[in-house]
C-alpha cells in the first residue's frame, strides 16, 4: 500500500513538473512573441518613416545606422541620392544623446535665403566654432559678427590692391616655371609616375604661404621633401573634420583623455603653432629693423601687423596666427584639389582636352613673334592677358568644380526661428548643412545631363558666362563670397595651361580615384599619373589650324 501511494505521489510530481514547465514555456513563448512583435513593429515603423524623412528613423539611434553605412561607402553620393529623392531638402535625426540633428539642403532658393537674404540669421554658429576652434581659432573661416567683418574688410582691401595682385601673379609664375615644370620634367626623363595631387598641393601650399605669411616653405622641390608644417597642417584638418561626424560628448571626452584622433590633432596643432609662432616672431623683428626707404612687404601677415584693433593696440600673436592659418586653409586645398579632379576628368573626356589645346594655341598664334615665324623651342610663358582670354579652359575648370567642388559641404546655424523658401521650418539652434557636391547632381538644377562633364554649359557665343552663386556655390555666395575667387581662377588657368601645353596627363591604369572624407575634397589615394611629353609636331597641328 505504501508502495502504491509512493508511486502515485511520484507520478503526480512528474505531472506537476511537466505542467509547471509547460506553463513556464508558454509564458516564455508569450514574452518572446511580444518581443518579436515589438521588434517587427519598430522595424516596420522605422522603415515606413523613410518615405517621409528619406531615411529610417530608429528608436534612440535615429538615422545613425544609415549615416554609418554612408560613411563606409561614399558619403557625398549617399547624401546626393537622399536629396534627389527628397526634392532637395531633408531633416537628419541623430541619436537622442548626440548633436547630429540638422537640416540638409541643396535647393538654390534655400541657399540664397541663408547666404544672402537672411545672412544675419545664419552665422557659422557656436557649434561650428567650438568644433574647429582648436585649429582655426577666431580666424575669418570660423568667425562671425564683428570679428569676421573686421578681418573681411581688411583682407578685401588687400586682395584688391594692385601690389597684392602683382605679388600673387609673380609668385605663381615663379613657382610654375622654377619648380613645378622642373619636377614634371624630371618625372618624364626618369619615366616614373607621380602623384599629381601631391605635387599640386605642394605648389599651392608654397604659393599661399608666400602670400599669407611672406615665407617660402619650399614644399615643391626636386625629390618632393616632406615639410613638417605641411604634414602637421594636413593631419590637423583631417582630425578636425572627424569631429563633425562624432557626437560632441565623445570627441570632447577623447580630447580630455588625450586619445585616438584627438591625440593626433593635439600633436599636429602643436607643430602648426610652432611654425606660425616662429614666422610671427621673425617678422616682428624684421619690421622693427625696417627703414622707411626699404621695400615694404605686402603679405597678409605684415599688413595685419601694421594695423591696430578697436582699442588702438596691435593685434595679438594668437590673432595673427589665426588669420594666416585660415587663409592657408582657404588657399591651399581649394585650387589644388580642383585641378586634380580637372585633370582626372580630362583623361576621361579627350575631346575637351583637344578643345582646350586648340584654344591655347589660337591665343599663342596671336603673338607678334609667332606671326613673324618664331619657333616653339624657347620656353613659353603665358601672359596675364592671354590667361584672361582662355574662356573654354575656364568653362572646363568650372565644370570640374560643379561636379567636384573643393568644399563639398558647408555649415550654418539658425539664431532665430525661420522658414526656408521650400517650406522647411527652422527652429532656433538648428544646424543647416548645405550640400554643394549634391547640387551638381540634381536634375532640377542642371538638367538630365547633370552628371556629364560638359564645359559647353558655361559658354554663351563662345564666351564664358558664370552662373548664380546660389546654383554654383563652389566659391560660396553672399557676403561670404570667396575673396580669392578671381585669383583662384587665374592660378588654376595658368597651371593647367602650362601643363597641358607641354604634357598629356594619363592616369595610371588601375589607379582608384574616390573622394576622401575631409574638409576639402581630396582624392583618397591621390592622383597617380604618367606624363607624356607633347611633340612639336602635335602642337604645330593646332597652331596651323588656328592660323
Amino acid at each position: 500500500m505504501n508502495n502504491v501511494t509512493a508511486n502515485m505521489s511520484s507520478d503526480e510530481g512528474v505531472v506537476g513538473n511537466f505542467v509547471s514547465r509547460r506553463l513556464f514555456f508558454l509564458q516564455y513563448l508569450h514574452v518572446l512573441e511580444f518581443v518579436v512583435a515589438a521588434l517587427v513593429f519598430v522595424v516596420i515603423n522605422s522603415l515606413r518613416q523613410r518615405r517621409r524623412y528619406g531615411l529610417p528613423v530608429w528608436p534612440f539611434l535615429g538615422m545613425l545606422p544609415s549615416l554609418v553605412s554612408g560613411l563606409r561607402s561614399d558619403l557625398y553620393e549617399w547624401i546626393s541620392d537622399i536629396l534627389c529623392e527628397q526634392n532637395g531638402t531633408f531633416r537628419f535625426k541623430g541619436p537622442w544623446f548626440s548633436s547630429l540633428n540638422c537640416v540638409v539642403t541643396a535647393d538654390p532658393r534655400n541657399l540664397e535665403h541663408l547666404l544672402k537674404s537672411k545672412f544675419s540669421v545664419f552665422p557659422k554658429g557656436p557649434y561650428f566654432r567650438d568644433t574647429v576652434r582648436d585649429l582655426l581659432g577666431d580666424g575669418i573661416f570660423n568667425a562671425d559678427d564683428e570679428t569676421w567683418q573686421r578681418q573681411r574688410k581688411t583682407a578685401s582691401i588687400q586682395f584688391h590692391s594692385a601690389k597684392f595682385r602683382q605679388l600673387t601673379a609673380e609668385s605663381v609664375l615663379e613657382l610654375v616655371h622654377a619648380r613645378l615644370l622642373p619636377v614634371l620634367e624630371n618625372a618624364v626623363n626618369q619615366s616614373i609616375s607621380i602623384d599629381l595631387q601631391d605635387v599640386l598641393l605642394r605648389l599651392t601650399f608654397d604659393n599661399v604661404c608666400m602670400t599669407a605669411f611672406g615665407v617660402d616653405p619650399g614644399c615643391l622641390r626636386l625629390g618632393l621633401p616632406e615639410i613638417p608644417f605641411a604634414k602637421a597642417f594636413e593631419d590637423a584638418t583631417e582630425a578636425t573634420l572627424l569631429r563633425f561626424v562624432t557626437p560632441t560628448c565623445v570627441w570632447k571626452t577623447m580630447r580630455c583623455l588625450d586619445l585616438g584622433t584627438e591625440k593626433k590633432l593635439k600633436k599636429s596643432i602643436k607643430g602648426v603653432d610652432e611654425f606660425a609662432e616662429e614666422v610671427i616672431r621673425t617678422r616682428k623683428k624684421e619690421l622693427s629693423l625696417q627703414t622707411e626707404d626699404k621695400k615694404q612687404r605686402s603679405d597678409l601677415l605684415t599688413v595685419f601687423m601694421r594695423l591696430k584693433d578697436e582699442q588702438g593696440k596691435p593685434f595679438s600673436d594668437k590673432f595673427l596666427r589665426d588669420i594666416c592659418l585660415n587663409f592657408i586653409l582657404a588657399g591651399r586645398d581649394t585650387s589644388s584639389v580642383a585641378l586634380s579632379w580637372f585633370f582626372w576628368l580630362l583623361e576621361k573626356n579627350p575631346v575637351v582636352e583637344q578643345k582646350i589645346l586648340a584654344e591655347i594655341c589660337k591665343i599663342i598664334n596671336e603673338r607678334d613673334d609667332m606671326k613673324n615665324g618664331a619657333d616653339l623651342k624657347s620656353p613659353l610663358i603665358f601672359r596675364p592677358e592671354e590667361i584672361k582670354k582662355m574662356d573654354y579652359l575656364q568653362a572646363s575648370l568650372s565644370e570640374a568644380l560643379r561636379l567636384y567642388p573643393s568644399v563639398p559641404v558647408d555649415h550654418k546655424e539658425v539664431v532665430e526661428d525661420d522658414t526656408f523658401p521650400d517650406g522647411t521650418l527652422l527652429k532656433k539652434g538648428t544646424k543647416v548643412i548645405y550640400a554643394i557636391y549634391a547640387m551638381g547632381r540634381m536634375e532640377a538644377i542642371w538638367g538630365k545631363d547633370c552628371r556629364e562633364y560638359k564645359p559647353e554649359r558655361w559658354l554663351r557665343d563662345g564666351r564664358y558666362m558664370s552662373e548664380s552663386a546660389y546654383k554654383f556655390t563652389a566659391f560660396n555666395g553672399g557676403p561670404r563670397l570667396c575673396l580669392g575667387k578671381d585669383f583662384a581662377y587665374y592660378q588654376m588657368k595658368f597651371v593647367a595651361a602650362s601643363i597641358l601645353y607641354r604634357y598629356r596627363v594619363e592616369v595610371v591604369k588601375g589607379h582608384v580615384v574616390v573622394p576622401k572624407l575631409a574638409l576639402t575634397m581630396y582624392m583618397k589615394h591621390g592622383l597617380k599619373v604618367n606624363l607624356i611629353k607633347r611633340h612639336e609636331s602635335e602642337l604645330q597641328v593646332y597652331l596651323k589650324n588656328n592660323v
